[in-house]
C-alpha cells in the first residue's frame, strides 16, 4: 500500500497515477474514482482526470462511498492495481451522504477498516489523499470534524502503508520507505554558458 499526500495543486495525483502504472504492469489496472460529481466545475475536474488516463488502461470503478462495493469487479478480473483518487471526496462523503452527518471517529474507523479489506484484495494500492490542517484557519464545526476524520484517516493509513510519498510542486519526497517511482530528471532552463544560480 502506497500513500501519496500533498496539498491542493501539489501534482500529487499526476505522480500517483504514475506509480499505479509502474506497479505489476502485468495486471489489470482499476480506478477508483470517488468524487460526487456537482455542477459544472465538478464535471470539468472529472472529464480533465478522465483526459489525463485516456488510453493508459484503468478500468474505472465510480464509487463516492462504500468501497466494499468494487470487490466483486475486482474479484472477477482477479485482482490487480488500485489507484484510489481520492481520500478526501470518499472521507466527505461518507461524512456527509447521509441526513445526520456522521461524527469523525466513525467516519475514519468505517474507511481505515475498508481500505484493510482492499489492500488484501489488490496486488498494490495506491492512494491520494490531501494535507489538512497546514493553512492555520479555524472553519465551521461540520468541516472542523470533517478535517478531524481525514487527518485521523492520513495518520492510520500512514502507519499501515509500506510507502508514503509527499508530493511538493510536483517533487515526490519519500516520508517512509523508498521512492516507488523516481522523480523526473531535472530539466535544465538556462541557456547555454549562463551562469548557474546556487
Amino acid at each position: 500500500m502506497i500513500l501519496v499526500i500533498g496539498g491542493s495543486g501539489s501534482g500529487k495525483s499526476v505522480y500517483a497515477e504514475k506509480v499505479a502504472l509502474e506497479c505489476q504492469k502485468e495486471k489489470r489496472h482499476f480506478y477508483l474514482a470517488t468524487m460526487h460529481v456537482f455542477g459544472e466545475e465538478g464535471q470539468k475536474k472529472v472529464e480533465r482526470h478522465k483526459r489525463m488516463r485516456a488510453g493508459k488502461g484503468f478500468v474505472t470503478i465510480e464509487q463516492p462511498t462504500d468501497i466494499m462495493q468494487c470487490l466483486p469487479a475486482l474479484r472477477e478480473a482477479g485482482g490487480g492495481v488500485v489507484l484510489l483518487e481520492c481520500m478526501s471526496n470518499l472521507a466527505a462523503n461518507e461524512m456527509f451522504d447521509t441526513e445526520e452527518p456522521a461524527g469523525s471517529e466513525q467516519v475514519a474507523e468505517k474507511i481505515v477498516t475498508q481500505i484493510g479489506v482492499l489492500a488484501q484484495e489488490t496486488e498494490e494500492l495506491v492512494i491520494v489523499t490531501n494535507n489538512v490542517f497546514e493553512d492555520g484557519i479555524v472553519y465551521d464545526a461540520s468541516t472542523m470534524e470533517y478535517l478531524r476524520a481525514l487527518g485521523s484517516i492520513n495518520v492510520r493509513l500512514a502507519e499501515r502503508s509500506d510507502a508514503v510519498v509527499e508530493v511538493i510542486a510536483g517533487i515526490p519526497v519519500a516520508r517512509k520507505g523508498k521512492l516507488p517511482v523516481a522523480a523526473a530528471e531535472k530539466q535544465e532552463h538556462r541557456q547555454k554558458g549562463a551562469p548557474a544560480c546556487p
